[in-house]
């Protein structure tokens, strides 16, 4: 089954210039969601894993069945001011501004091996500060698995330039 076949790209979305690429056609088809499911399953096999986190809040939708599937902790790294407890907090730049993203200080113990998934990579920013929140808390980054990679804004490579390990499931140009 090609993925690719069930990602609607939609022009100039949220704003003139971007080619918005939808997950939401993927997620509605049983057999789609399934099948991708499926390969972030055997994709992780190849890495220690201790916990599966998801950046908010599509990244939710693929780790929490990947974490049921695994039997792994899933831990949620959210927006500013969505976690109740004591936080670790990352501020970090999008390319339209900054953003902030946290995670529990007790989600995440010293050495734990975290799996990092989310829906879609474009440059990399989120992504560098999901790890560096995964850092904080004590853990490690055993790899990220992303269900898009738009390849042409150099997000993958710059986590790999990190030193992180990337693996994503299907590509398209970001423009």
């Amino acid at each position: 089954m090609n993925l690719k076949d069930f990602i609607r790209s939609i022009p100039n979305y949220p704003k003139k210039g971007i080619l918005f690429r939808d997950i939401t056609t993927l997620i509605k088809n049983e057999k789609a969601f399934e099948n991708c499911i499926n390969q972030i399953v055997e994709r992780s096999k190849s890495y220690q894993i201790d916990k599966i986190a998801a950046i908010e809040s599509r990244g939710f939708v693929f780790a929490s069945a990947v974490s049921y599937l695994l039997k792994k902790p899933f831990v949620m790294l959210r927006k500013k001011n969505k976690l109740p407890g004591d936080v670790y907090s990352i501020d970090f730049e999008l390319e339209y501004g900054t953003a902030t993203i946290e995670v529990h200080k007790d989600s995440i113990q010293k050495n734990d091996h975290v799996l990092v998934i989310d829906d879609l990579i474009a440059t990399g920013g989120t992504a560098e500060a999901a790890a560096k929140l995964i850092e904080i808390s004590g853990g490690q980054v055993s790899c990220f698995i992303f269900v898009i990679n738009l390849f042409d804004l150099n997000g993958c490579k710059n986590l790999v330039k990190e030193g992180y390990k990337v693996e994503n499931l299907i590509e398209f140009p970001g423009h």
